[in-house]
């Protein structure tokens, strides 16, 4: 690392920031070097997301000054100045228009490609830095963005960080950048940013995922509500010693349950497998997980199983079956609605009396499940989008678990959701199989899928093996998902 802190790229000094009554910041300085990567580290709430939009011009911070290149430029400070700076931001709430191409969204984060032939250069910028950071990457540059997946959309927002038309990128701030992608995407971008990283350039890496941080970064910092509470290279921190400073333990993983006897036991879902793949079966009580690499089938096995129970998102008076989305901007939220609302919609069934909700009754389903969850928010009657990206995701949890479904399907659910909260979540999930009830479970960290009972490799849009117990370990998932036969 080029320890340049005494003179840095970027800092930020004494950052306050209150948003009504919830102080965000308290006086929090950061400071970024050239050459360096920094991992921003801390539970949902923290102040990561307010210490972004300040570092990228887009939040104006209360107290505290902000210094680009050197110069002070707290009073001017904007969006626009840090784009003439090179500081370039992917944010977790990711920022593409859905209804331009990828092309069109290049012209606009790139002004300087205007006039004639503008869209042969704006395709050419994009499509070269997607070619470098995700080789193979497949994705039609002429396609529209909501058309895309999730991770290729994730993919096209990282490539164009890092793509030069206007100037050069000089300082790069990702924001859970690897929260959709599977483990081989994110290796090939994490190797970019060291690449980034080695020829001078700068990067703070926020990322949920900590063996990314430990392994990716030069420098921790950690933060709780709203100020630094650690800060050191990068080798002086364990995954123990990490999440301690985060207020968190971390807990011994569970070694593997053998598998049941099922003979003479119906499942409790099923799916035919096809071409010679093995069938899909979740019986009463299990956690099965779907992995392999992301895009092969395993969204849509869980859209088709959750139809099966009805064909509609409208739950109907007796729900079967409850689906936690990843997507939460497509599929999950409410954003016209309070927190609340987010919460009681799938219960108003258990809510009403003569057609009229019970407000009392829906208060307190709410608030029970904000404190068993961990929602950070001071008043449930706050808009959904008052929260950050891990507590929303937290309100479709919310939402899925009040209810009385004995089936819970989840599209890779954990995105941007702190350590200590998953640890909460994973024992809720097996304290509610425990009781017999059944969870479909696609993710793309291999520390989720080692949660489950039962596993289905899917590769091409199909099974190609499954695993359970012992035989639920990340080199055999790995082996399934780029393998020409079953692992």
């Amino acid at each position: 690392m080029n320890d340049q802190r005494d003179n840095p790229v970027l800092a930020v000094n004494g950052a306050s920031k209150s948003f009504g009554a919830v102080r965000a910041l308290n006086g929090l300085s950061f400071a970024l070097a050239a050459g360096e990567c920094v991992g921003l580290v801390g539970h949902n709430g923290a102040g990561k997301s307010t210490l972004v939009g300040i570092m990228n011009g887009g939040t104006r911070p209360d107290s505290g000054t902000i210094h680009l290149g050197g110069n002070d430029e707290t009073g001017r400070y904007s969006v626009a100045v840090a784009r003439k700076y090179g500081l370039r931001c992917v944010f977790q709430e990711l920022s593409l228009c859905p209804n331009l191409t990828v092309t069109e969204n290049a012209r606009i984060a790139h002004a300087s490609i205007s006039g004639f032939g503008w869209r042969r250069r704006a395709e050419r910028v994009v499509r070269s830095k997607l070619d470098e950071i995700f080789p193979g990457h497949g994705i039609d540059c002429d396609q529209a963005v909501g058309t895309l997946s999730i991770a290729q959309r994730q993919m096209v927002e990282i490539a164009m960080a890092f793509s030069e038309s206007d100037g050069p990128a000089r300082i790069v701030i990702l924001d859970e950048p690897t929260s959709s992608l599977d483990a081989n995407i994110a290796r090939q971008m994490l190797d970019h940013i060291r690449k980034f990283v080695g020829g001078g350039g700068s990067v703070v890496l926020i990322s949920h995922i900590l063996s990314e941080i430990l392994t990716t970064t030069d420098r921790i910092v950690v933060m709780k509500d709203g100020g630094l509470v650690a800060e050191g290279p990068s080798s002086r921190f364990t995954m123990e010693t990490l999440v301690g400073a985060m207020g968190s333990v971390v807990r011994a993983r569970d070694a593997a349950a053998p598998p049941r006897d099922r003979t003479g036991t119906t499942p409790a879902l099923t799916r035919r497998g096809t071409d010679g793949a093995p069938e899909f079966r979740a019986y009463a009580g299990e956690i099965v997980g779907l992995a392999g690499l992301g895009g092969h089938g395993q969204t849509e096995t869980l859209v088709e199983l959750y139809r099966g129970f009805g064909g509609d998102w409208l739950a109907p008076a007796d729900v079967k079956a409850a689906f936690v989305a990843g997507d939460r901007h497509v599929d999950g939220n409410l954003p016209m609605w309070s927190i609340l609302r987010n919460i009681s919609i799938t219960l108003l069934t258990d809510l009403t009396r003569a057609g009229i909700v019970r407000d009392g009754d829906e208060r307190a389903v709410a608030q029970s499940w904000r404190e068993r969850i961990g929602i950070r928010t001071d008043s449930l009657d706050n808009p959904i989008l008052s929260l950050s990206g891990g507590n929303q995701q937290k309100v479709l949890f919310s939402r899925a678990l009040a209810t009385r479904a004995p089936v819970v399907l989840m599209d890779d659910p954990m995105r941007g959701v702190d350590i200590g909260t998953k640890q909460e979540v994973y024992a809720m999930l097996r304290a509610e199989a425990d009781r017999g009830r059944t969870f479909v479970w696609y993710s793309t960290e291999i520390d989720e899928i080692c949660q489950c009972d039962r596993v289905y490799v899917f590769r091409e849009g199909r099974i190609v093996v499954e695993l359970t117990g012992a035989d639920i370990r990340e080199d055999r998932v790995l082996a399934a998902s780029f393998s020409t036969e079953a692992a």
